[in-house]
């Protein structure tokens, strides 16, 4: 559950797509119906893909076929539709990682850059080298679907850390001006945080049990 939760509204996708909206110079009370949309349009599209994914791969189950513990999801493609299928996975899986290699690395940079100067007047060389780090780690371990569900479980760790400071800063007004949060969003999000919190801590032991 922490790894589905995780890949679908944690860790970096909760600051990225408000960092790109910054960027443009989207900000402001004003422009809250755009960050809005632009936050319930994400999440919506990425529930939707991995409900799709999970009824694929049920489909091909339920007939009794057996999945290869090594890559499950490639397997039921490739039970599913044959070589084809096997390598339309492999398109996905490459759009799907190129994207949150990108989106991680600008995201990285988008913090550092605050905090150190060389960052902020080198950023896409940063970029580029946060890309072609990423890149190392994966050739080097050659464990897709260990590093898969690690990225989604780290994403759900670190949720109830990067909420609950939005949560917090909701209520700062040298922060967010004349803005009032919505008391029963607060409520929500924090009741979100706490229950995270205590799913992330519980996986700690699944985490460690995938690298022995």
């Amino acid at each position: 559950i922490i790894t589905l939760v995780g890949g679908t509204v944690g860790g970096y996708i909760t600051f990225s797509g408000g960092h790109r909206l910054l960027d443009a110079g989207i900000s402001g009370v004003e422009n809250l119906d755009k960050v809005n949309r632009s936050a319930v349009n994400g999440m919506v599209i990425a529930g939707i893909m991995r409900v799709l994914l999970f009824l694929a791969i049920l489909g091909v189950v339920s007939t009794g076929a057996a999945l290869d513990p090594a890559n499950p999801p490639a397997s039921a493609f490739q039970i599913g539709a044959g070589t084809l299928g096997y390598k339309f996975f492999g398109i996905v899986l490459w759009c799907a990682g190129i994207t949150s290699v990108i989106g991680a690395s600008y995201t990285s940079v988008s913090f550092l850059r605050t905090l150190f100067d060389v960052v902020g007047k080198n950023v896409s060389k940063w970029i580029i080298g946060f890309i072609t780090a990423s890149t190392l780690l994966f050739v080097t371990v050659q464990q897709p679907v260990t590093l898969l569900v690690l990225a989604g479980s780290f994403n759900g760790l670190i949720l109830p850390l990067t909420l609950g400071t939005i949560l917090v800063a909701s209520k700062r007004k040298d922060i967010v001006g004349d803005y009032e949060h919505p008391s029963w969003l607060l409520i929500f999000g924090i009741l979100v945080t706490v229950i995270t919190l205590y799913m992330g801590i519980k996986s700690l032991s699944g985490i460690a049990a995938l690298w022995s």
